[in-house]
């Protein structure tokens, strides 16, 4: 019997997937970078790592989140309608999905070190130039680029967990959300000190240098060692584990390192299997939906506290209620000129805290109710709340329903995170969470012409809207057909498992194979059956 999944097994594993070849001959002691790493253990690298790569998660957060910060400054500067905001944010996704295919593909050529390195210089030199930008038009194609340079940022995440350990993985890369909650406060507690004073133009150039300073310090953190070894350079990956291990103050592997056999990669069409159709298709309408909810509760909230509606009908466009607005230069404009005051700051400060508020409840939900019944609580709860901004209530109030938005928004993506990471097999792991981050950016494209467009036009008509696609993402999450909780991570996708395991690793850990000639490692001795 297998028993219930550990932290490991919680966090996307890298595990490598492998063909079998030949085996070395007999007596001559070998090692993968897997084991090297497995072996070494966790010390000061990987506390370094964790510092230096988590950051770009601050960086990463402060540029997808500046759009939220300064549309109401861009909206009066160049008159703009609803739709043209919307697009702002919208552009910088499209542009964030497409280069996050190109940059992927570049990065398995030509390194991940050279990627990141390039897309946080191809951020940041975006980004410096959408603050000069002279018109609309101009500001757009900028922020899309941006977009593109930021998705490459991703693989920092990919650096980090090819070296972390496997029994660390579960600690290390969920804690992965507080730099990001650190780059949207950050963001915003500067934009309520900057905006006011010298202007949004200046607010995107403070923004981009986290990500310049970042650059200085990449020096510290060296090529992933397995891509060095997938390219045929075992010398450059050997020199950077032995590093590691003098850093850690730990022992090498006895033996020498071996270059793993070709590896096998998932296919499309293993997704779209009978035995996994389903739970593919509903595990793609919930990512795209979690990812519609949250940055359509982010934009929301900059739509609300910017337009201010009085309690009971929403304000017009173009009136002001308190000392803190200015009136559109044209009565008759269909724009309008609202720029956030003091408290507006302090609220998105609040609501995005709630970010982590029920990450210990979402902990224990998941391993005590399932995966399944967790993931439709909360997102029951989502699209209650969404209704529950419709309410007539005060400021306080308001607060407080954004906070348990953000909350819940945040807990549906660790759960759903979770259950794609071990619903699939190694085989189909990384391909399964590819396609659906390629759904999350659709659903995060979709978002702004609902919070930003309808909302305007009907108000209730867009919480209507968010709350529907929560309860049918609610209703697809308890009829999956597999729960994962006290499952294993399973190895093989259709083939039969070969008896046996093929080698015993560090940390107790062994590498199992399939019939089909395929095996991967990272597995105790409970989980082979």
């Amino acid at each position: 019997m297998a028993t219930a999944p550990n932290e490991a097994e919680n966090a996307i594993g890298l595990e490598e997937i492998h063909t079998e070849k030949q085996e070395p001959p007999k007596g001559q002691k070998t090692f993968t970078v897997e084991d090297a790493v497995e072996d070494i253990g966790f010390g000061r690298f990987h506390i370094l790592l964790f510092l230096i790569m988590g950051s770009t998660g601050v960086a990463e957060a402060m540029e997808i989140m500046l759009i939220a910060v300064v549309s109401p400054f861009i909206r009066c500067e160049w008159q703009l309608q609803d739709w043209q905001v919307a697009l702002v944010t919208t552009m910088v996704f499209f542009g964030y999905m497409v280069f996050s295919i190109v940059l992927g593909l570049l990065a398995d050529r030509y390194g991940r070190w050279k990627i990141l390195l390039l897309s946080f210089l191809w951020a940041a030199y975006f980004s410096l130039l959408t603050s000069f930008a002279p018109s609309y038009i101009w500001f757009v194609f900028l922020r899309a680029m941006v977009g593109g340079g930021v998705s490459g940022h991703a693989q920092g995440l990919i650096i980090k967990t090819e070296f972390l350990p496997t029994k660390y993985r579960g600690y290390m890369l969920p804690l992965s959300q507080v730099f990001w909650l650190a780059g949207s406060l950050l963001i915003i507690g500067l934009a309520s000190v900057v905006n006011p004073t010298i202007g949004w133009r200046w607010l995107i150039r403070i923004a981009s240098i986290p990500g310049i300073l970042l650059i200085l310090v990449f020096k510290f953190i060296p090529e992933s060692a397995r891509y060095n070894v997938s390219t045929g350079n075992v010398a450059a990956a050997l020199a950077t584990l032995q590093r590691i291990a003098k850093m850690n103050g730990a022992a090498m592997p006895e033996g020498v390192l071996t270059e793993p056999p070709k590896e096998r990669r998932g296919k499309f069409k293993d997704l779209i299997h009978p035995k996994y159709l389903r739970t593919t298709l509903q595990i793609w309408i919930i990512w795209l939906g979690i990812a519609f909810a949250y940055y359509g509760v982010i934009l929301a909230s900059a739509e609300l506290l910017e337009r201010d509606p009085v309690c009971g009908s929403a304000a017009a466009p173009g009136q002001g209620s308190g000392g803190d607005s200015e009136e559109s230069s044209s009565v008759s404009s269909p724009c309008y000129c609202r720029l956030f005051g003091p408290s507006a700051y302090q609220t998105m400060i609040i609501s995005t805290a709630g970010e982590i508020a029920l990450n210990p409840l979402n902990i224990l939900g998941i391993n005590f109710l399932g995966r399944r019944l967790s993931l439709c609580i909360t997102m029951g709860c989502t699209a209650l709340f969404f209704l529950l901004l419709n309410i007539c209530t005060s400021s306080t109030g308001m607060i407080g329903f954004l906070f348990m938005l953000r909350a819940l928004v945040s807990a549906n993506f660790n759960t759903i995170y979770i259950y794609t990471a071990e619903v699939y097999p190694t085989t189909m792991r990384a391909l399964g969470m590819g396609t659906s981050g390629s759904l999350c950016r659709v659903g995060a494209m979709v978002a702004p012409f609902i919070s930003q467009v309808l909302m305007s036009a009907s108000f209730i008509g867009a919480l209507c809207l968010f709350s529907s696609v929560c309860v049918i993402c609610a209703i697809s999450a308890i009829t999956l057909p597999i729960e994962t909780k006290g499952r294993a991570l399973q190895v093989c996708s259709t083939a039969p498992v070969a008896p046996g395991y093929l080698r015993k690793s560090g940390e107790g850990l062994f590498t199992r194979a399939c019939s089909d000639g395929t095996r991967s490692s990272g597995f105790k001795s409970e989980d082979l059956g």
